[in-house]
């Protein structure tokens, strides 16, 4: 039998380590209901999730999957159905957007509590630096998408940097990009990534996306 390819080969060692590897539990156990990136940045998320089609703005109802998720999801009309995936059950049942809650801790299993096909969409906001098996995730993510689904990630400058992998913390902001972009190949699942700004510049948070849907 051949060996399956390593999908992490070429990265430093120590890439998806962190400086705190406590249980993920523990550190997000407390409730934080706050937003992580400013006013700008947030209505960017939700200029970007109405523009791909994924939102209640949508001709069709559209179940999406959000990943990493918390007590607020940013779309600017909710979907349909809404699947938020977090680590804290108090932050998920807070979510008013969300039609169903599922606590689940990513790098402790990366695969998805869900069927194959189960979603027409799945955003991830401002967390996957957190991720330390990133490309198992993304491979998951691919797996429960419709064929055609699409995939959001946005991030911008601001982490917990004790448990942003120490890769992410290395690189500049302007590399994160082209990062995520290489996971998301590497999961072997989705046609090529695009990676756009989606803020003007100037004062405030930067939001960047990586798009790319299911092959």
């Amino acid at each position: 039998m051949t060996a399956r390819p390593d999908p992490y080969a070429g990265f430093p060692e120590g890439f998806f380590d962190r400086a705190d590897e406590r249980p993920d539990a523990e550190f997000y156990g407390p409730p934080r209901l706050v937003t992580h990136i400013d006013d700008g940045a947030i209505a960017a998320v939700g200029g970007l999730y109405a523009e791909l089609g994924i939102d209640g703005s949508a001709p069709a109802p559209t179940r999406v999957l959000d990943l990493m998720s918390s007590w607020v999801s940013h779309f600017r009309t909710p979907p349909a159905e809404l699947v938020v995936l977090g680590m804290n059950a108090a932050e998920l049942a807070a979510n008013t957007a969300a039609t169903e809650q599922v606590v689940h801790d990513l790098n402790a299993d990366p695969r998805l509590p869900l069927p194959e096909g189960d979603v027409d969409a799945a955003v991830c906001c401002v967390s996957i630096d957190y991720l330390t098996r990133p490309v198992e995730v993304l491979a998951e993510v691919g797996r429960v998408l419709r064929p055609g689904g699409v995939l959001a990630v946005t991030f911008s400058n601001r982490c917990f940097p004790t448990k942003a992998v120490r890769g992410w913390l290395a690189t500049s902001d302007e590399q994160h990009g082209a990062l995520v972009a290489e996971l998301v190949r590497r999961s072997g699942v989705f046609g090529e990534p695009a990676v756009s700004l989606r803020t003007p510049p100037g004062p405030g948070d930067p939001l960047w996306a990586v798009v790319a849907h299911r092959a």
